[in-house]
């Protein structure tokens, strides 16, 4: 009979403070702060923001291409389109006082996932030479929130 690995669980929140209203927050240095302090050998970090208008995404940290993204989200859900959301005569639910008009913003985020998967391979972060994992605000600044779970086969 095979001796199975002794398995891991860590489980942490994140919290970050945004700038700008569109902006693109490398997290991965974080990311692989909390997987080596995790005790993970092999297995799994799910990442998943807390807000609906956020998205977590891997892609290439290079400024003109973040800018390209910026552009692309604008141009598919303009800041000062026409939103029913934001109409305060027609929307009727989940309606805070003082709320800023983002119905843009929940547009955007319908486009980008709000979580992803990574591979964790001898106690690392596995990613691809050019992929970053970012935590993308789409209605800022505010203060924002990642949930993060590492599972897998625990360091000896």
């Amino acid at each position: 009979m095979e001796t199975l690995a002794p398995a891991s669980i860590q489980h942490a929140r994140i919290r970050l403070r945004t700038a700008r209203t569109t902006e693109f927050i490398d997290v991965t240095d974080r990311l692989e702060q909390f997987v080596a302090g995790a005790g993970i050998r092999s297995g799994i970090l799910a990442v998943l923001t807390l807000h609906t208008t956020t998205a977590i995404v891997v892609n290439e940290h290079e400024p003109q291409l973040l800018a390209d993204f910026e552009a692309l989200l604008e141009g598919l859900a303009p800041a000062h389109g026409a939103y029913r959301h934001d109409d305060p005569d027609v929307r009727t639910v989940n309606v805070t006082p003082g709320e800023r008009p983002n119905g843009h913003a929940h547009c955007r985020a319908l486009l980008l996932p709000s979580s992803t998967a990574l591979t964790v391979a001898d106690g690392r972060l596995l990613l691809g030479r050019w992929q970053r994992v970012f935590l993308v605000e789409l209605d800022g600044p505010r203060e924002r929130d990642i949930t993060v779970l590492a599972l897998g086969e625990a360091a000896a």
